[in-house]
């Protein structure tokens, strides 16, 4: 199996970008039958499922784009198994983090999008 090093640093980046603005991570990679959710993290009230899409800072459409309705509902679906292991209290909240990065892998641009789909 191949490792995206892009995917992987833009979700590093992401964890890190989210630790600074006040989330508190809850984990990372949650896996189920349905799919994965990149980062769990709570914040003001909201636990927060967080899909992280990283391109080139060139690209030429924009990351979030490739959260279709398909990835919205698998990760919707593995957001309730995440609740039925794990019951919380917060409001869920669908977010997506797109991080853009140079040709050495840092951050060029980090766009954080709350409420990018409803559950």
């Amino acid at each position: 199996m191949q490792i995206n090093k892009q995917g992987v640093w833009g979700e590093v980046f992401a964890a890190r970008y989210m630790r600074d603005h006040g989330y508190d991570p809850v984990t990372a990679n949650f896996r189920s039958r349905e799919g994965e959710i990149d980062i769990i993290a709570r914040k003001d009230g909201f636990m927060c499922f967080v899909e992280v899409k990283t391109r080139g800072e060139n690209a030429i459409s924009q990351p979030k784009e490739a959260v279709d309705i398909a990835k919205q509902q698998n990760i919707i679906a593995t957001a309730q198994i995440f609740a039925k292991a794990y019951p919380h209290f917060e409001q869920d909240r669908f977010d997506v983090c797109e991080v853009y990065l140079d040709k050495n892998m840092k951050p060029v641009k980090i766009n954080y999008i709350e409420n990018a789909f409803n559950g």
